[in-house]
């Protein structure tokens, strides 16, 4: 069951159009607990043996050939400012919408899914200003929970970096 949040609720939380705030799939990293709106995911798949991708930004690991499908590979370590390291056997992919793209996010495990109403919410302007991919900050009883938007992941100049390099791939 998705709980949505009222448009006018949404739009004091987050100074945006209304968002629905709904489940989340939470997920990790070096230990910090992440989340995106679930209906973003597609899937979640194990990671697995990547392609160099020339040209791509720098937050491109590669890309992936998921089912036929040719999908760029977006290094969250690199754009959470976390130490890097290879990807790992043990490591997950997401495999989600941003903006246009479908993309594979690298994290270290998948939690759960978190059902969150707008009042659950804290917005992110109401804890430090300028941060910029960020939706919002929850709680639950394992602590924090940062809320990231995949529409503001990339860049626009890495967004068309990567389309282009995606494009000469193809080729």
């Amino acid at each position: 069951m998705y709980i949505r949040a009222p448009a006018a609720a949404a739009r004091h939380l987050f100074g945006r159009s209304p968002i629905t705030i709904s489940q989340l799939l939470i997920f990790t990293l070096e230990g910090q607990r992440y989340a995106l709106q679930l209906a973003s995911v597609s899937r979640v798949v194990r990671a697995a043996a990547i392609t160099p991708l020339p040209r791509a930004p720098e937050i491109v690991l590669g890309v992936l050939d998921l089912q036929g499908e040719v999908i760029p590979v977006i290094n969250l370590r690199q754009r959470f400012r976390l130490p890097s390291r290879e990807i790992r056997t043990s490591d997950l992919y997401l495999i989600a919408r941003a903006n246009a793209l479908t993309v594979a996010l690298v994290v270290d495990g998948v939690e759960s899914v978190l059902e969150a109403s707008a009042q659950a919410i804290i917005a992110p302007d109401d804890i430090l200003s300028g941060t910029g991919f960020l939706l919002g900050v929850t709680r639950t009883a394992d602590g924090l929970v940062l809320i990231h938007d995949l529409a503001t992941m990339l860049f626009p100049e890495e967004e068309q970096l990567l389309a282009q390099a995606l494009e000469r791939c193809e080729r």
